[in-house]
């Protein structure tokens, strides 16, 4: 099979979909890479580390779109690359369509066969979406410690604080991947740190995994209680492929200290706060209602390198039976790529998505 690597062109996004390793095994399996020049150069990548294992360099973005049927990324097709895609092209990429309804309108409209990471779902987990939410989850502590900087516009408290100082006081919303991850980073720190859940087993889990946190039952009325004490409020909420419930209003925002921040890792699917709005690696945080927002749509672009590498890990074996034996049958090999499909012959085949935008819903049928 022909597969295709274009380098990324959504701002600040240096990741690649392809590895020169995983590109090396594709093509021991018998499969042509073409991979866009400079791809991965921004994750540590040189073009001669794909050459050297016999993939093919293209100079024209457009040119790999052309000589793919499978065409890997790692961010959502942007308009400029609509128009590129094709009813044979088997897209594989994060898509986060929930959020997004000119994209899915434009996969629509392409005829092309969309499967989304974020969407694949084995014993009710996440596995091509856990590794970027345990990074995102992650850098939400780094980013939000910094901006609590009074140089950055903070309130100057350290996370940490110090001997006959209290630390700050970091809230997160979820108990998921991302949460546990942001939490582990806070508590690391020796931050005062308090995990909204609604799982009361998730609870359990974290109560005994993480021995210095507290976990609270999620609703509005605690959240209103901590608000006005929080110093880092990270959203870490996630219904799989379904935009992310604004589980804090403008009002609420209101309670919060000027000076603090908060991170929304679930801006990529509409975020969890009324007053989130996309923001880039360029160009990160605004301010709105005093409160600091960090709202970054693609957090782990930012270490490009360490983040190429984990999703290369979890996606690698679904690009081979993809590779190898082609959509139907590689859904009959391993039943959970099937809800990765998120678009398929000009039809919505995932449900959240349709429900998010209002439009029609056909369940996969495969012969």
């Amino acid at each position: 099979m022909n597969i295709g690597v274009p380098k990324e062109i959504k701002e600040q996004e240096h990741r690649v979909a392809l590895t020169p390793s995983a590109a090396y095994q594709l093509i021991k399996r018998g499969h042509q890479v073409h991979v866009e020049v400079n791809a991965g150069t921004g994750a540590g990548f040189s073009d001669s580390d794909y050459e050297a294992v016999g993939a093919t360099l293209i100079h024209d973005h457009a040119e790999v779109f052309a000589k793919a049927e499978l065409i890997i990324k790692v961010k959502e097709p942007l308009p400029a690359e609509y128009a590129l895609l094709r009813p044979d092209h088997l897209l594989f990429t994060y898509l986060h369509l929930a959020a997004n309804r000119p994209l899915t309108e434009a996969l629509m409209q392409s005829g092309a066969t969309a499967l989304a990471y974020e969407t694949i779902e084995v014993n009710h987990r996440l596995p091509l979406l856990e590794p970027m939410s345990e990074i995102a989850g992650r850098m939400s502590v780094v980013v939000g410690g910094y901006f609590l900087a009074k140089h950055a516009g903070g309130s100057g408290t350290l996370l940490g604080g110090v001997p006959g100082v209290l630390p700050g006081k970091v809230v997160v919303i979820g108990g998921g991947v991302a949460g546990i991850n942001a939490a582990r980073m806070a508590t690391g720190l020796g931050a005062d740190v308090t995990i909204l859940e609604v799982d009361l087993e998730r609870m359990r889990f974290l109560d005994i995994t993480l021995h210095t946190a507290h976990t609270l039952y999620s609703n509005e009325t605690h959240l209103m209680e901590l608000l006005p004490q929080v110093d880092l409020l990270i959203g870490a909420v996630l219904v799989p492929g379904a935009r992310a419930p604004k589980l804090i209003s403008r009002e609420m925002l209101r309670r919060m200290r000027p000076g603090s921040v908060l991170v929304d890792i679930a801006v990529d699917q509409g975020g969890c706060a009324e007053t989130t709005r996309p923001t880039t690696h360029h160009d990160p945080i605004y301010v709105e209602e005093g409160v600091t927002h960090y709202c970054v749509a693609n957090m782990p672009g930012a270490y490009a390198r360490t983040a190429t590498q984990a999703l290369i890990n979890v996606t690698h074996r679904y690009i081979e039976l993809l590779a190898d034996h082609g959509l139907t049958e590689a859904c009959q090999r391993q039943p959970a790529i099937i809800g990765g499909i998120n678009v398929m012959g000009g039809t919505l085949h995932n449900e959240a998505v349709a429900h998010a935008h209002g439009l029609p819903f056909t369940p996969i049928s495969f012969p």
